[in-house]
């Protein structure tokens, strides 16, 4: 349920196809993400699911999976 919110919401912002969307995406290379973009993904993440991710741990995110887990480990 988290991944389809996450996928949802890189989607949107992102304007991809969700079927591009998948676990080992690298949100910057793959997806397109600017650091704007990321930043603007982080926003809609910590709202979305309630948590704060603080930026030493964003330096760290680099794939969908990274925010999926993160997301499942600290909400």
């Amino acid at each position: 349920m988290i991944y389809e919110k996450v996928k949802r919401i890189i989607a949107e912002q992102l304007d991809v196809d969700p079927e591009t969307v998948n676990y080992d995406s690298v949100v910057t290379d793959d997806l397109g993400a600017d650091s704007l973009d990321v930043v603007d993904l982080i926003m809609s993440f910590e709202d979305e699911f309630g948590v704060e991710i603080p930026d030493e741990v964003v330096e760290n995110i680099r794939t969908v999976s990274d925010i999926v887990k993160y997301i499942e480990d600290n909400q």
